[in-house]
C-alpha cells in the first residue's frame, strides 16, 4: 500500500506488476490481499482517475440500453466500467445522480438551452432547423439516450422526476418561451407554446427511434440531418399564422 500511494502521488497510474515490483513482491501475494487493482487503490483511497466520470456514463448507456434505472446495478456498472465501488459512488452517490450526468453529457437539453439563449429575437425560420440540427447532432452519437429517456421520464419515479425536474423542464420552458413570444410577435401560430414544442420534439423523437429500424428493414426511408430539417419545416408552415406568406 506505502508503494502504490508513493507511485500514484508521483502521478503516475500504477499497474499491479509495477506495484508489485516497487514493492518487492509477486502478483499472486498482491492478488491474494487485494483482489483487484480497483480494490487495492480503493484501500489507499485514491482519487478516481481523470477518465474514470467518462467511463463511467458509457457504461452506463450501455446498460440501460437493455433495462430501467431501478433495476441497474450499481457493482454491474463499477465492474462494467472498470472502477472500484467506492470511487463510483465518489463519483454519483446515487441513481439520481448518475441520471442527472448522462442527460447533462449526452441529452439535447443543454445545447438547445444555449442555442436559443443566443437566439434572442430571431424569427422562427432561422432559430428552429437550428435547435433541430442542435438536438439530432447531439442524441444521434448515441441513440440510447433517447430510449432511456422516454423509459425513466414516464416511470415516474420519484428520483427520475426530480431529475427530469433540474435538467428537462428548464428546457422545454426556455423553448416554450421563445415560441410564445414569436407567436405574440405574429410570426407562430397562436396555440399553447408546450403542445406547439411537443408536436415539433415529437416527431424527430420518433424519427429518431424508427431511423435505424427501417434502416435495418431495408426501406426507403429518408434519414440523417436532412430528414429531420424537413420536419423542421412542416412544423414551420403547419405553425404559420393564417394569411402569412413566408418570409412574414
Amino acid at each position: 500500500m506505502r508503494e502504490a500511494t508513493r507511485l500514484v502521488e508521483a502521478g503516475d497510474q500504477p499497474s499491479v506488476n509495477r506495484i508489485a515490483e516497487a514493492a518487492g513482491l509477486s502478483r499472486t501475494t498482491i492478488y491474494r490481499i487485494f483482489p483487484s487493482r480497483a480494490a487495492l487503490l480503493d484501500a489507499i483511497e485514491v482519487a478516481p482517475e481523470p477518465d474514470t466520470r467518462s467511463r463511467v456514463l458509457e457504461a452506463a448507456l450501455r446498460l440501460l440500453a437493455s433495462q430501467s434505472l431501478a433495476d441497474l446495478s450499481m457493482d454491474e456498472l463499477a465492474a462494467d466500467a472498470g472502477v472500484s465501488r467506492a470511487n463510483l459512488y465518489r463519483l454519483f452517490p446515487g441513481k439520481s445522480a448518475l441520471l442527472k450526468a448522462i442527460l447533462l453529457a449526452y441529452s439535447p437539453f443543454e445545447p438547445v438551452m444555449a442555442l436559443l439563449a443566443r437566439a434572442g429575437s430571431r424569427p422562427p425560420e432561422e432559430v428552429i432547423p437550428q435547435i433541430v440540427l442542435a438536438a439530432y447532432r447531439t442524441v444521434a452519437r448515441r441513440r440510447g439516450i433517447v430510449r432511456t429517456l422516454l423509459l425513466e421520464i414516464t416511470s415516474m419515479a420519484p428520483e427520475t422526476q426530480h431529475v427530469f425536474a433540474e435538467t428537462a423542464v428548464p428546457a422545454f420552458a426556455t423553448f416554450g418561451g421563445y415560441l410564445a413570444a414569436q407567436m405574440a410577435a405574429g410570426r407562430l401560430h397562436r396555440m399553447h407554446p408546450m403542445l406547439a414544442a411537443q408536436s415539433l420534439v415529437g416527431s424527430v423523437v420518433l424519427h429518431l427511434l424508427t431511423e435505424p429500424v427501417f434502416s435495418q428493414a431495408g426501406m426507403d426511408a429518408p434519414s440523417g440531418e436532412e430528414a429531420v430539417l424537413q420536419l423542421a419545416q412542416v412544423w414551420l408552415r403547419g405553425m404559420r399564422p393564417e394569411g402569412a406568406t413566408r418570409g412574414t
